[in-house]
């Protein structure tokens, strides 16, 4: 049972919040498109919310650093496959985003089975909000062509692309920095050994 705080809890409903966004997307109702924009908007909304009172609070749970950026992957690739679908955005816009959120996390795990921790970076967090705001747009715009649309979605991208290479060369930096430490610590280990048996 993961640890019940509030910052989990905000995870697990965005996360319970993605079906509902998929149905009100997919499933012709009147105002679907409203509702499915109110669920993004909340969805996203946790997102940032849960971050902020687990540094706050000091409640950060493996749970959290584990779930979180899965429930983020989720959102967005659920939203942009949907839309894709209902023919509102290219598919190859949607590959770009959902491909560099998988391979980022597979970066992460590399570099978190050798003790190297990414933390989230400035560029990071600019794409995640120029995600949310382009998604939003193709989800809420009545014309999904509209020039503002497309600018918003085409910026994602460029951004989307940029803060992947640069998460690759941080993490690619951070493992170099600790396995430098690690050779640096064993060395020292070695010296001291050497002088203690002397």
């Amino acid at each position: 049972m993961f640890p019940l705080n509030v910052p989990n809890v905000l995870t697990v409903i965005r996360i319970l919040l993605v079906p509902v966004l998929v149905a009100a997307l997919l499933v012709e109702t009147p105002r679907g498109a409203t509702i499915a924009a109110i669920v993004f908007a909340l969805a996203a909304f946790t997102d940032g919310l849960d971050g902020y009172i687990a540094r706050s609070r000091q409640s950060i749970t493996t749970f959290g650093k584990v779930m979180d950026p899965i429930a983020d992957k989720l959102l967005i690739a659920s939203a942009l496959i949907s839309l894709v679908s209902l023919n509102r955005v290219d598919a190859w816009v949607a590959m770009v985003i959902i491909a560099r959120e998988f391979a980022v996390s597979g970066l992460r795990i590399a570099a978190g089975a050798q003790g190297a921790v990414i933390p989230a970076s400035f560029l990071g967090k600019v794409k995640t909000v120029s995600q949310v705001a382009a998604v939003l747009a193709l989800i809420a715009a009545g014309d999904p062509n509209a020039a503002w649309v497309q600018a918003l979605v085409y910026v994602s991208v460029v951004i989307t692309v940029v803060s992947g290479i640069d998460y690759f060369l941080n993490v690619r930096k951070r493992i170099e920095e600790v396995r430098r430490d690690v050779t640096a610590a064993a060395r020292e280990r070695l010296t001291a050994n050497e002088n203690h048996s002397q």
